[in-house]
């Protein structure tokens, strides 16, 4: 039996170690809403940088879902010149936004896949379960016009999720 092989998601010769920004979305296993649960009030789609006015929804976090945003704290505290500048977490998946500051001092600048998977990996030990798929995508981003426009995308997605999955 021949196994499908994955799509390659990085660019080619590109180093990932350099200072930049990435646009990331890692999902959970099999895609199980993990990450949300129906309550009321809820918050969801927690982000650094929340705004003031923002409307409670009837979802909040799981426990799996605060072991998540934990993890995703943790990631400044861990890495010198590595911030989070946008995130949201969805029922099945997360949203990055992260920016990487390598000044050229440090011996061995994390790369992305490293901050990621320590990333995945704290949270599914906290977890006691396995709560990601292998890989995640990711995009660079390239210029001010891409990173509002992500940045505005990680905003608006739970508003988007809850308008495509109503709330009978």
């Amino acid at each position: 039996m021949e196994f499908p092989k994955r799509k390659r998601i990085r660019l080619t010769d590109y180093d990932y170690s350099t200072s930049g920004v990435y646009f990331i979305t890692a999902c959970s296993r099999d895609r199980e809403p993990l990450f949300w649960s129906k309550t009321f009030p809820g918050v969801v789609g927690e982000a650094i940088s929340r705004p003031s006015n923002a409307v409670p929804i009837p979802y909040a976090l799981t426990t799996h879902g605060k072991t998540v945003e934990q993890a995703i704290f943790n990631i400044p505290e861990h890495y010198m010149g590595v911030f989070v500048d946008k995130y949201v977490i969805m029922p099945d998946h997360v949203h990055l936004l992260l920016r990487m500051e390598n000044d050229g001092r440090l011996i061995a600048a994390p790369t992305v896949n490293t901050v990621v998977g320590q990333m995945k990996r704290w949270a599914s030990k906290q977890a006691g379960i396995s709560l990601w798929q292998k890989s995640y995508y990711e995009h660079v981003i390239r210029n001010a016009v891409d990173y509002e426009e992500i940045y505005t995308y990680i905003e608006g997605n739970p508003a988007r999720w809850l308008e495509k999955h109503s709330l009978s």
